[in-house]
Formats: structure tokens, sequence, C-alpha cells
């Protein structure tokens, strides 16, 4: 089993809070990492995959709670969102931290009949797939907040050798899918799962009139992975009315199977695009619905800025999971084009941007974005990044670098900082 770094952030809510939800896409390793903490003796497991324990969950959901006793684990609980009001009445009566560890595989912040019967009772964490250092079994540290205290001014040279990042791009994160051989058994699984999650847990949480139309959604919004999200055009195409379009969309959402990346408006006297963007939640599923794996992208010239810019996107997801600092993760882009891939906001606002390119080599022009950002927000402007798949971290200006696509994997160490080009 691979370490979790969120691990530690669950213990700790589990010591003050009465209930803790970890919620993820499917084969994550929710159950896994929550079984871990059922010691025996102390902390008993049900899932409500169990078709008895789902039935009597259901049945009597009052009851079902009544009759657990001491710390328990219910996993997959929003096959039965019935038990979300008893939870909230045992917890009135009886406010023990701990109590319960609840796993859901649908996103509660997204279905707010849940969500709002436990506020103020419940923390709720999120599981993403496999981080690239939790791939490689490094211990925590956690590289957004690496990214915003200025970590990589510190380091010099980070090797980003192509056929390294190309298997990590196609592998993913899901435990499963990444430690297959080859990429016909990836394709398995990916075919497999997708399968599962259509027919299982879309149908527990809505009724689908054209249930085919999802994964034909699914496949568009992978062919647009890192653009802005436009319903209009996704109606047409998909041939559906876009209100229908919207509903389906945000099943998608609430499974964790898209990612919706809003935009940073701060500043109301600027002109800025307030449309989010689009984002799959692994690269690896984004490889596999997009018919891209490691032979053709070996042969391929350039990486896809796409499936690349995916990725950094699902690492920054991963580590702000586990950050301590409250940063916040947005897209920003003006309505004359200037735009940063991501910009991480501390509580303080503070600004740090990150753009991603697929090229191994760097230019000026390839900090006009992140230039634009600092020059008309010199207040909040902390630095900026351009990640690339190079191996030389350089400075290119006041506060602006590039750096590494490899310190996602790559084990940091201190030396001195490159000089500016």
């Amino acid at each position: 089993m691979h370490p979790r770094h969120i691990a530690p952030r669950l213990t700790d809510a589990l010591a003050d809070t009465p209930v803790v939800l970890l919620n993820g896409a499917r084969q994550t390793g929710k159950s896994t990492l929550a079984q871990t903490l059922a010691e025996p003796g102390r902390r008993r497991y049900l899932t409500l995959d169990d078709p008895a324990v789902l039935a009597a969950a259901r049945h009597d959901p009052a009851g079902f709670i009544q009759g657990l006793s001491g710390p328990v684990v219910l996993d997959e609980v929003q096959r039965a969102p019935e038990i979300f009001l008893p939870i909230k009445a045992a917890v009135d009566r009886d406010r023990t931290p701990g109590r319960f560890l609840l796993t859901g595989s649908a996103n509660v912040l997204l279905l707010p009949q849940i969500a709002d019967s436990l506020a103020g009772r419940m923390e709720i964490l999120s599981l993403w797939p496999l981080s690239s250092a939790e791939r490689a079994d490094q211990p925590a540290r956690n590289l957004a907040e690496w990214l915003v205290d200025g970590g990589p001014e510190r380091v010099g040279t980070l090797p980003c050798p192509r056929p390294a990042l190309i298997d990590i791009l196609v592998r993913g994160g899901f435990p499963e899918a990444a430690q297959r051989a080859t990429a016909a058994r990836r394709r398995a699984w990916f075919d497999s799962y997708l399968q599962a999650v259509m027919q299982r847990d879309v149908q527990d949480l809505a009724r689908v009139e054209q249930l085919q139309a999802l994964p034909n959604l699914l496949h568009l919004l992978a062919l647009r992975s890192g653009g802005l999200l436009n319903f209009a055009e996704l109606a047409r195409v998909n041939g559906l009315q876009q209100t229908t379009l919207k509903r389906y969309f945000a099943l998608l959402e609430t499974l964790f199977l898209v990612h919706r990346l809003l935009p940073w408006e701060r500043n109301a006297g600027k002109r800025l695009v307030k449309t989010p963007k689009v984002y799959l939640p692994d690269s690896g599923l984004l490889a596999h619905l997009t018919g891209q794996d490691a032979a053709s992208l070996d042969s391929a010239l350039g990486l896809p800025g796409a499936l690349i810019e995916t990725w950094v996107l699902t690492e920054l997801l991963k580590h702000l999971a586990f950050s301590d600092q409250g940063l916040t993760l947005w897209h920003y882009r003006t309505q004359a084009g200037q735009e940063v891939d991501f910009v991480l906001e501390t509580r303080q606002g503070a600004l740090t941007g990150i753009e991603v390119k697929a090229a191994v080599s760097l230019g000026a022009n390839d900090f006009k974005g992140l230039r634009h950002l600092q020059e008309t927000e010199p207040a909040r402007f902390r630095r900026g990044y351009v990640l690339y798949a190079g191996q030389e971290v350089v400075a290119f200006g006041p506060d602006l670098w590039g750096v590494p696509l490899a310190m996602w994997w790559t084990p940091l160490t201190a030396s001195s900082p490159q000089s500016s080009p």
C-alpha cells in the first residue's frame, strides 16, 4: 500500500470531530485507507456495497444507526442518503469525536440535502487518485505550499526524462490502473471502471433518460480537458437540450469524473473572462478516453499540452487536499487573451501563478501571461512559475522561474539557484 499524504489530516479530524467524511471517486483508495483505521475491536467497518447492509440502512435508517455502538466506518454512504439525518440525531445526543468515519464516491458538497444535514458536525476531506509523490513512496511534502513559499528558488537541477514523464502521464493515479504492467491491461481496467460507475453509481444518484449520452459527454469533455467550459457548444455537438446537458454534467461532476476550475475575478476593474475551465481528474483516464498510450506519445514529436496541463491540475488538487495553508486554486484569463493556467491564492489574497508547457526549453515569451498578472496585480503577486519538460530551474526575472515538471515526483534537495538567462 502506498502512503497517503492525507492520512495525518484524517487522523487529526477524527480526534476532534464527530463525523468525518472521506470523499473521492471510486477506486481512489478510500476504503483501504478507512480500513487501516478500523483497528480490530475498536472501530467497526461496514460497507453499503454489501446488499444486506444497504437493505438495512434503506429500510430503517434510524434503527440502523441506533444499532451501531462505538466508533464505526460506513463505506459508500452515498448509496443510502437516508442515514444522514439519523447520524445527525445520534451526534446531537453524543458528540464524541470520531464516532463516524464515512466514505463516499459522490461529492456531498454538490448534494446540499446531505451536506446541510451535518453542517457544523462533519469535516469533509478529499482523497484523489495517487499523486506522483505517493506512487514513488515519498514522504509527505506539500508541493503546492512549496511553490507558494518559494521552494524552487533553492533548487538547481531536476532531471525530467521523457520516458518517465510519459509513463506517469498514461498510468495516472488510480492505484489499480497505475500498477498494471501493460497498456492493454490498463485499457481493460478503465473500460470496466467506467462501465461500473455508469451502471451503478449513476443509477443510485439520478434517473437518466439517455444513459448512453453520459459516456458520450465524458468523451467530449476529455477532448476539451483544459479548455473553457462551453455548454452551448457541448449541447450542439452531443445533440442534447442544454438544460439536460447541464444536469448530466453536474452528475459527472458529482461522481468526480470531471472537475470545474473557476476563474479568478477579484479585481472588478479588469475585464476578466468569467467562464470556468473543465478538466478530467486523472491523466490516465484522459489518455484512455482520447486514445493515447506510451507508444503513441513516444513516437510523437512533442507531448500533448492538454494532457500535461490536466496532470498538473490533478497534482495541485492532490497537494491542496492536505495543505494547512487554506490555498485555493483558480485559472486567470482576460478578455484580451492574457491567461495563466493556474493561480494559487492564499487566505491573505497573495497570488502565485503557474503556467504549464510541454516543451523541453523555455523562452521569455512563455512568461507573457505571468508578467501580465505580475504587472496588473503588483500588490497581490508573489511569484510565478512555468513548469516545463526540461531539467534546469532557471530565473526569468524578479519572482519568475522555470521549473521542471519532475518537481512532482523527484526527491527535492537544495542547491544553488541558477542565474537568469
